[in-house]
């Protein structure tokens, strides 16, 4: 439907969605209803389902969308250009700063523990964004081997799976305990761990 909408009409859908993804996070999906969605964005009824015909779960399936784009987006323009290990470090800061203000009310924690554990077809959502999130990072670390700074035999797909695991255990530990650390140690260690591959490459 959305390739059929006027400017006027995506606006409006992206509003519902917007709306309904701060309402999740804030209340999660089991004590949230339509008529909650509806008083947050000042959406009628028969708004509401002019753009969601089948009602809660393609609205909770448009917010899984949502929220996967808002992990991959709150990591730029730095996920982009990790192209030298002053860009790793800037996006490593960007990744903590951002989960600490965002907190148990994140996208990823609305994905995980909210949306995805309950609306059919989220998984497929989830699974893409774990494939767009490690090819980034993929990315990264073949942009450093093609300047030198990491050696041409690295096994890249490897590495970029072992720091997006890492990085999933920090902000899992984050979201039950509130603490950044070890969100902060994962991502250090991971590229540390990059770095002595370089240095080895040297």
């Amino acid at each position: 439907m959305g390739g059929k909408l006027t400017a006027k009409g995506r606006a409006t859908r992206n509003r519902i969605v917007e709306g309904a993804a701060a309402v999740l996070r804030e209340r999660g999906v089991a004590s949230v209803t339509l008529d909650d969605v509806m008083a947050r964005t000042s959406t009628s009824k028969s708004q509401l389902f002019h753009y969601f015909p089948a009602g809660k779960d393609e609205l909770l399936l448009a917010v899984a969308r949502f929220e996967a784009d808002q992990v991959i987006e709150d990591q730029q323009p730095y996920l982009g250009c990790l192209d030298s290990w002053g860009a790793w470090e800037r996006w490593r800061d960007v990744v903590v700063e951002r989960y600490e203000a965002q907190g148990d009310q994140c996208p990823l924690g609305s994905l995980f523990l909210q949306i995805g554990r309950s609306t059919p077809g989220a998984r497929a959502i989830v699974i893409e964004l774990m494939r767009r999130w490690q090819e980034s990072l993929a990315a990264g670390i073949r942009a450093l081997q093609a300047t030198g700074r990491l050696p041409a035999d690295l096994d890249v797909d490897v590495r970029a799976a072992a720091l997006l695991a890492a990085i999933q255990g920090g902000v899992s530990i984050l979201l039950s305990t509130g603490g950044s650390a070890h969100l902060r140690a994962a991502l250090d260690q991971g590229i540390a761990d990059l770095r002595s591959a370089g240095r080895t490459a040297g």
